[in-house]
């Protein structure tokens, strides 16, 4: 809490000698931490910092303007309370600095006359059709349901999407409404998009989506846990929702954007297939940065990687944001380069999405 404020002299306001803020630490190691990494921002305000018995206290003096002061404050603050995130980078190896320039190269080998059309239809058969909203409504699930029976109402031989994704509450619906065909219905569960639950909350979310019918369970990895460096509880988690959801396919979201970097992209994705992911996904689609093809690329060289040392095959679900038939082309060209023909098939390779079917099948009959 700032514990100064601006004054008021006849009309005027004036800034405050000091305006400060107090950041509390559970110990004195992670005070001490937070306080040696401490470093003066950019820019016109001059930000102080002092350790106390519990905390650090931050502020800035005789600012002439208390807006920047304060902004400069947060900035510096933000940094400082999350030491244990901080901590945790030091800890991954370097980032590949060629990945973007690798994946915009495979990216942009898309196929071409006969071969577009056959990835055109591929990408439809790799659909997760998905409606995740907090508005959804079993008549949406219904209409959901039918347009990923018979993708294509002019051509009836365009084979149906691999899957629809809905919450947990339209499981039942969905999958009485898919019966009889080879679409599969997958569920988020575990306290989607954000897993921030208690994990016995999110056990038996995984666990009762299993039991009104899904085919499949898409879980969110513990970024908390992860982005702290503590790997262990990540991992331990994973586990036991493999478990919970008993012969369901369990799909590990790693919310790449919220990673940040290559090398936690690339460590997230190992941690989760060591422990136990059937796919491992990017996104959500609940944030603002969702899956790229350097991303992409980072997941899917861990993926190649593990087969060759092991030979287990673990798909790569690729979500948030792909919309035009380009995008899906361009990330069908990635993971040909990457992973083989062996991969794109809807047992290895799909994508997650509400928008794209949509434009897939314009494209189709361009």
């Amino acid at each position: 809490m700032l514990t100064a404020s601006p004054r008021e002299h006849g009309g005027v306001t004036s800034p405050p000698e000091r305006l400060q803020r107090t950041i509390r630490f559970e110990s004195e190691d992670a005070r001490d931490r937070a306080f040696v990494s401490w470093a003066q921002p950019d820019g016109p305000v001059e930000i102080l910092a002092e350790p106390t018995a519990d905390g650090i206290v931050l502020w800035a003096e005789s600012s002439g303007d208390p807006v920047a002061a304060v902004a400069a404050i947060d900035a510096v603050g933000g940094r400082l309370a999350d030491v244990e995130r901080f901590d945790a980078r030091s800890t991954l190896l370097p980032d590949d600095p060629d990945v973007e320039g690798r994946a915009a190269e495979m990216f942009a080998a898309r196929a071409l006359g006969s071969d577009r059309i056959a990835d055109l239809r591929l990408a439809v058969r790799a659909i997760d059709l998905t409606t995740l909203e907090g508005d959804d409504t079993a008549g949406r699930v219904r209409w959901l349901c039918s347009r990923a029976i018979r993708p294509d109402p002019l051509d009836p031989e365009t084979e149906p999407t691999a899957a629809v994704c809905v919450h947990p509450a339209f499981v039942g619906l969905a999958r009485h409404l898919t019966a009889e065909t080879p679409v599969k219905v997958a569920s988020v569960a575990g306290a989607f998009p954000s897993g921030h639950s208690r994990l016995d909350v999110r056990l038996a979310d995984i666990a009762a989506a299993r039991e009104a019918g899904a085919h499949e369970i898409d879980i969110v990895l513990n970024r908390a846990a992860f982005l702290i460096g503590n790997h262990q509880l990540a991992a331990d988690e994973i586990r036991a929702s493999a478990e919970a959801a008993g012969d369901c396919h369990l799909k590990v979201i790693l919310e790449v954007g919220d990673l940040g970097s290559d090398a936690a992209i690339r460590s997230a994705t190992r941690l989760a297939i060591e422990a136990g992911a059937d796919f491992v996904k990017t996104s959500t689609g609940k944030t603002p940065r969702n899956a790229t093809p350097a991303a992409v690329l980072a997941m899917a060289e861990v993926i190649a990687g593990h087969a060759d040392r092991t030979g287990h095959m673990v798909g790569l679900k690729v979500a948030g944001g792909v919309r035009t038939p380009d995008e899906a082309l361009g990330y069908l060209a990635l993971v040909r380069a990457t992973l083989g023909d062996e991969w794109l098939q809807p047992e290895r390779f799909r994508f997650g999405a509400s928008g794209l079917l949509g434009n897939l099948v314009v494209a189709l009959h361009d």
